[in-house]
């Protein structure tokens, strides 16, 4: 089953995300199939960076977000109000 989740970059303490999509039984930082996004929390306010129409081909195609992916998601307008 492909998830889309966040993969950690970034040093020891300044921690940074990649949106990917990947495999789920493979490692939370292992190889991955396709970068989607990136989100950095720790600037004011968050970035977030997501290739939109990646993100809607993914989904489409039966991958299925994390519960926090999800909301990083709604906040780049991937998800329209009215349901999903």
């Amino acid at each position: 089953m492909v998830k889309l989740r966040l993969t950690r970059i970034g040093a020891k303490g300044k921690p940074c995300y990649r949106i990917v999509a990947v495999d789920s039984r493979k490692a939370r930082d292992g190889m991955y199939i396709e970068q989607v996004g990136y989100f950095d929390p720790m600037t004011n306010p968050e970035t977030i960076k997501v290739d939109v129409d990646l993100a809607k081909k993914w989904i489409s195609n039966g991958a299925q977000p994390t519960d926090t992916v999800r909301v990083i998601l709604k906040k780049a307008g991937v998800f329209e109000e009215k349901g999903e």
